[in-house]
C-alpha cells in the first residue's frame, strides 16, 4: 500500500534552524559518528527481521522441530515435500489464483483510476475514499462477507434460487476465490496507478480527444502507456500478494478441499497428529525464493522510478477531460457496480448475519434480528479479550510502531553507502513471507530464547510480530514524509555542530510532528486488519480479533464469527475517519 500522510509544513528556516542551535551547548560530530548511529539502527533492525528467518532456514534442515533433542540435519523434509503430490497442487492453485487476481485488479484498478483522476467524474472525493474500502478490511472478513451473501445460503443465492430454480454460480472454486480475491486488490492498483495518472500533462490526452478518438480508446493508446511502469509494479505486486493469500483461500477453499501454499501449509500443522515444523519450514523457504525475484523487482522499479517519466518540465497543464452526461452515466454505473460488488455485498453480508439469529433457505432474515451474538462477546472473557487487545495493539502499538519506523526511516534518509541497500532488502523481505509463518517464527523465538521467554504469554510477542509484518507499508509511509523536509535545514544543523541524533530531534521531527499522526492512524488500520501473524502467537490473554476467527472457522460458530467481524469493521471505519480527520491523503 502507497497511502501517504499529510504533508509537512515549511515554518523553519534554515537560517533560523541554524540559529536556534547555536544558541545551544554542542559539540562538533566527528565525521564516523552519523553512519555508525545509522548502520547502528539497521543492524539492530537486521536482527528483528533475519532472526525468524534465519531461524525458519534452519528448521528446514532438520528432520524434527528444532527444540527437540533427537533433531539433526537432514534433507527429509525436502524430499517428502518436493514429492508430495498435494504441495504440487497448492502450487499449481496458487500460481492461477495469483495470475487470476492479476488479470482481475490490474485492468479494473487502472480503470477506475483513470475515471476518478483524468475525468470530471461526479462525487470524485467521495469516490476516492470509497474505492479504497476493501484494502483497509482484513481479507477473511471480506471472505466471510461474501459466504454470507453469495454463498451456498447467501442471502443473494437464496434470492435467486427462489426466482430461477438453480443457482448459477458456485463461491467454493478455484474460480470463487480468484474473483474474490481480485476484487479485494484493486485498491492496491488503483493507489499506484492513480498516483501516476494524477500529474500526468493532458496535451496528449486532449489531441486525441481533438481527433475524434473516443475515451475508452485514450485511456488505452495514450494515458496507459505513460504510467505503464506504474502498471508492471502494481502488476508485480498482486503477483506477491497472490502467493501470500490466506483468509480467503481458507474460508472459500476449505468446504470443497482446494489448497493453496499458504492453506497447505496451514494443514501441515496437524497431518501427522504432531507438529511439523519441519515441513512448514520448507514451503516458507520455498515461497520465500519463488517470490524474492518479485522482491528485488519491486525494489529496482522503486529506485528507478524517476527514469519512466513520460513528460516533465514547469507549465505542464493538468486538465480532467469532460464525459458529458451520458459519459457521466457510464462512468458512475461502472464505478457503482464494482462498489456493490466489492464493497456492499461483503459488508451487508456481515452487518446482515450479526444480526440475525436464524439462517436459511425459506427463512426471513428481518423476522430473527436480534442482538444475542453481541452479548456472546461481552460474556465470554476470550472474545471480550480478542477485541480489548485488538484495540490496544492498534492505537497504543501502533504509535509505537510509528516511532520505531520513524527511527529506521531517518537512519535511511539521506543515506546512500552499502548499509542503506541492506535496508532496502531487510524491508522488503517480509513481504515475501507469509504473516502465518513470520507469527509461527516469532512463537518458536519467545518460546525458547531465554530473555524472551516472559513476554511470550503477552502482547509484546504479537507487537513485534505485527511490527515487522507491517516495515514496509510504515517505513514506505514515513519516507514519504521525511523526503519533505529541506535538506539544507539539516545541513545548517550539523554545520552547528549538533549531532545527528540532535538534528533529528530539534529539527525533523518537528517539522513532520503533523504527517507522524496521520501516519499513526493509517498504521492503526493495518494493525486492526491483521489476522494471519497471531493464529500461532495467540494463547490464553493475547487472543485479537482476526486471529479467533481464523480459530472459530474450524468450529463452525459462524454468529461468532459474524459479530467479531462487524465489530471489526466498526473499529476500521473510525481509524479510516481519524486518519482523515488527522489529514492523512489516501494517494500519493
Amino acid at each position: 500500500m502507497a497511502v501517504q500522510s499529510t504533508p509537512v509544513p515549511s515554518g523553519l528556516t534554515t537560517a533560523l534552524a541554524a540559529a536556534e542551535l547555536a544558541k545551544r551547548p554542542s559539540r562538533f560530530p566527528k565525521p564516523g559518528d552519523a553512519l555508525a548511529l545509522r548502520r547502528t539502527i539497521i543492524g539492530l533492525l537486521a536482527v528483528v527481521v533475519l532472526a525468524p528467518v534465519v531461524l525458519i532456514v534452519y528448521q528446514s534442515f532438520l528432520d524434527n522441530p528444532f527444540f527437540t533433542p533427537a533433531a539433526k540435519a537432514s534433507l527429509e523434509a525436502y524430499r517428502y515435500i518436493l514429492t508430495d503430490s498435494m504441495f504440487y497442487e497448492a502450487l499449481g492453485n496458487t500460481v492461477i489464483m495469483a495470475l487470476g487476481m492479476v488479470a482481475i485488479a490490474v485492468p479494473l484498478g487502472a480503470a477506475l483510476a483513470f475515471l476518478i483522476t483524468r475525468t470530471d467524474v461526479r462525487f470524485r472525493k467521495a469516490l476516492e475514499v470509497l474505492v479504497l474500502v476493501p484494502m483497509f478490511i482484513s481479507s477473511i472478513v471480506l471472505a466471510f462477507g461474501y459466504t454470507v451473501a453469495v454463498g451456498p445460503s447467501g442471502f443473494i443465492t437464496m434470492a435467486v434460487r427462489d426466482l430461477l430454480g438453480f443457482s448459477p454460480w458456485n463461491l467454493y472454486t478455484l474460480t470463487g476465490i480468484i474473483i474474490v480475491c481480485g476484487l479485494s486488490h484493486v485498491p492496491h492498483v488503483y493507489l499506484y496507478v492513480s498516483a501516476a495518472m494524477r500529474n500526468l500533462p493532458s496535451d496528449l490526452e486532449e489531441a486525441a480527444r481533438v481527433t475524434g478518438a473516443p475515451l475508452w480508446r485514450v485511456c488505452l493508446d495514450v494515458t496507459v502507456p505513460m504510467v505503464l511502469p506504474a502498471l508492471v509494479f502494481a502488476t508485480a505486486l498482486n503477483l506477491m500478494i497472490g502467493f501470500e493469500m490466506f483468509g480467503v483461500p481458507l474460508v472459500l477453499g476449505e468446504p470443497s478441499g482446494i489448497v493453496v501454499l499458504t492453506t497447505y501449509v496451514y494443514k501441515l500443522t496437524t497431518l501427522f497428529g504432531v507438529p511439523t515444523y519441519q515441513l512448514m519450514a520448507v514451503v516458507v523457504v520455498l515461497l520465500v525464493l519463488m517470490t524474492l525475484p518479485l522482491v528485488w523487482y519491486q525494489r529496482r522499479l522503486l529506485r528507478h522510478a524517476r527514469r519512466y517519466a513520460a513528460l516533465g518540465g514547469k507549465g505542464a497543464r493538468t486538465q480532467v477531460m469532460r464525459l458529458g452526461p451520458k459519459g457521466q452515466a457510464i462512468a458512475l454505473s461502472i464505478i457503482g457496480f464494482w462498489l456493490f460488488v466489492s464493497v456492499v455485498l461483503p459488508i451487508g453480508g456481515i452487518t446482515l448475519r450479526a444480526f440475525v439469529g436464524a439462517w436459511g433457505q425459506g427463512v426471513n432474515p428481518l423476522e430473527h434480528l436480534t442482538l444475542r451474538h453481541f452479548a456472546n462477546l461481552l460474556e465470554v472473557p476470550s472474545l471480550t479479550r480478542g477485541i480489548v487487545n485488538t484495540m490496544i495493539l492498534a492505537v497504543v502499538g501502533g504509535a509505537c510502531a510509528v516511532a520505531v519506523y520513524l527511527v529506521v526511516g531517518l537512519a535511511g534518509h539521506r543515506n546512500r553507502d552499502a548499509s542503506n541497500t541492506l535496508l532496502d532488502y531487510i524491508v522488503l523481505l517480509p513481504r515475501a513471507m507469509p504473516g502465518l509463518m513470520i507469527g509461527l517464527a516469532f512463537f518458536w523465538l519467545f518460546l525458547f530464547v531465554p530473555f524472551l521467554v516472559p513476554f511470550r504469554t503477552t502482547l509484546i510477542s504479537l507487537f513485534v510480530a505485527y511490527l515487522v509484518v507491517g516495515l514496509s507499508y510504515g517505513l514506505r509511509l514515513l519516507q514519504g514524509t521525511l523526503i519533505q523536509v529541506a535538506p539544507e535545514l539539516e545541513e545548517a544543523a550539523r554545520t552547528t555542530g549538533a549531532t545527528i541524533g540532535r538534528s533529528w530531534r530539534d529539527i525533523v521531527i518537528p517539522i513532520i510532528r503533523p504527517g507522524l499522526a496521520g501516519a499513526w492512524a493509517l498504521i492503526m488500520i493495518v494493525f486492526l486488519r491483521d489476522y494471519a501473524t497471531g493464529v500461532y502467537l495467540m494463547s490464553a490473554g493475547t487472543e485479537v480479533i482476526g486471529s479467533l476467527m481464523v480459530s472459530l472457522l474450524q468450529t463452525g460458530a459462524m454468529d461468532i464469527i459474524a459479530a467479531l467481524a462487524f465489530v471489526s469493521i466498526l473499529l476500521t471505519a473510525a481509524a479510516i475517519g481519524l486518519a482523515l480527520q488527522l489529514g492523512a491523503k489516501i494517494h500519493d
